[in-house]
């Protein structure tokens, strides 16, 4: 007969206080929003109740679906953005600068990070405003000004200010790891420097470069403050929808429905990113 296994206490002893702090304040919260969710609202009050009228309501409206769509292309639009712009960064910081710059390099990418994200958004007020330093830039050579604040734009530049030092930095570190000798190897059998990113660096970057991507995304995805300062709620968001929700005869319930479809979308677009980010060739064992 196989041996029963014995419970690793030391084990058990660092997961339980992951699994508590998991179900405290991730799993409880979100089963209570699911509740809220069916709730009534009436005369102001919330009812407990069991009715799908929230979700009727809101899966039915058309504006619910232009915020939706709106929300997953900005988000996928920033995302290809930020990946791209920082791409060239990542590369010479990965293959052409010396181990120290390159750390130095992540510290000061890093850095924004310790200031809050409200004060950097409220910054490009001063560079984007029509008066702006970079119309004022742009005037010199007999152009502009241009609108660039409550436009489509604001809201990419402030999605670029949350993503892409993490881009960056994500890129730097996937790349920094490849082994320098496949790359030589490419190009002394004549591989061109883009034939060389494309069939060595990009394979090789495959899953850092998905995750770094997947992390852009996400965070644009449910960003509150760039389309609202930055973006003038043009066309609002999902955030910015349940913001609105909520003081429409205090809604809650039926915000807890947007909450819980993008929840619903970022766990599909997650699920399917590592699972591309971590599957195997053809052939591969």
């Amino acid at each position: 007969m196989p041996a029963k296994k014995s419970i690793d206490l030391y084990a058990l002893t660092w997961r339980v206080p992951i699994i508590l702090w998991q179900l405290l304040f991730f799993v409880g919260p979100v089963l209570f929003m699911v509740a809220i969710s069916f709730f009534v609202v009436k005369n102001y009050r919330m009812t407990e109740a069991f009715e799908f009228v929230n979700w009727q309501k809101m899966l039915s409206r058309s504006y619910f679906w232009d915020s939706y769509w709106y929300t997953l292309f900005i988000a996928s639009f920033s995302a290809s953005v930020a990946m791209i712009v920082a791409f060239p960064a990542a590369w010479a910081l990965a293959f052409r600068a010396s181990d120290a710059l390159r750390r130095w390099a992540v510290f000061l990418l890093i850095i924004p990070f310790f200031t809050s994200y409200l004060v950097r958004t409220f910054s490009w007020y001063v560079i984007l405003a029509e008066s702006g330093v970079l119309n004022a830039m742009l005037g010199f050579v007999g152009l502009g000004p241009f609108t660039m604040l409550n436009t489509h734009f604001g809201t990419v530049v402030g999605y670029l200010t949350l993503t892409l030092p993490l881009a960056v930095i994500l890129q730097t570190v996937t790349m920094a790891n490849i082994d320098k000798t496949l790359i030589e190897a490419a190009r002394n059998l004549g591989c061109k420097p883009l034939a060389t990113i494309w069939r060595v660096v990009l394979p090789l970057s495959k899953t850092g470069f998905i995750i770094a991507a997947l992390f852009c995304f996400i965070l644009s995805f449910g960003d509150f403050v760039a389309p609202f300062y930055l973006g003038g709620s043009q066309e609002p968001t999902l955030p910015i929808l349940i913001l609105d929700t909520t003081k429409s005869g205090q809604q809650w319930p039926r915000a807890a429905v947007v909450a819980i479809m993008m929840m619903l979308t970022l766990f599909t677009i997650a699920f399917t990113a590592i699972a591309l980010a971590y599957r195997k060739p053809k052939g591969a064992k």
